[in-house]
C-alpha cells in the first residue's frame, strides 16, 4: 500500500506540490504550520522570533478586513490551520456573530500563554540554541 505523506520531502518550486504536503501532513505535524511571529518586546524577551499559536495567547491581527483588532485566540483548528481571535467576528444574517478564520501567520503573538510547563520547556530550549 502506498502511503498518503511521506516525511522525506524537502521542498519544491511548485505551489501544487506545497499545497499537497499541507493538505495531506498528519496533524503531529500540522502543529508546525501554525507558527506565529512574535512582538518586538517578546523576541527581545525570549530571543526567538517565532513560536506555534495556543488557545488564551493575546494577538495582534495584522493582515485582512480585521487589521489591527487585539484579543485573545479562542479557538485553534489544526485540521484548517487557522485561528479564532475575540474580537474578529462576523454577523450573519439572522444576527448572530460566529469567528473569522485567520491564518496564523496573519498575527502577531504579543502576549504568551505560560501556563503549559512543556510549553515552557520548549521556549527554554529553543532560547539556548
Amino acid at each position: 500500500m502506498k502511503k498518503l505523506f511521506s516525511t522525506h520531502w524537502k521542498s519544491s518550486k511548485q505551489p501544487r506540490k506545497q499545497r499537497k504536503y499541507i493538505a495531506r501532513a498528519p496533524l503531529h505535524l500540522k502543529h508546525k504550520f501554525l507558527g506565529a511571529h512574535l512582538s518586538k518586546e517578546l523576541n527581545a524577551k525570549y530571543k526567538i522570533k517565532t513560536l506555534p499559536v495556543r488557545k488564551d495567547d493575546e494577538v495582534i491581527i495584522k493582515r485582512g478586513q480585521f487589521k489591527g483588532i487585539k484579543g485573545k485566540i479562542e479557538k485553534v483548528n489544526l485540521r484548517k490551520t487557522r485561528i479564532f481571535v475575540v474580537g474578529a467576528q462576523q454577523n450573519k444574517r439572522d444576527g448572530n456573530k460566529v469567528f473569522y478564520p485567520i491564518h496564523p501567520s496573519n498575527v502577531i503573538i504579543t502576549e504568551l500563554n505560560l501556563k503549559d510547563k512543556e510549553r515552557v520547556k520548549v521556549i527554554e530550549r529553543r532560547n539556548k540554541k
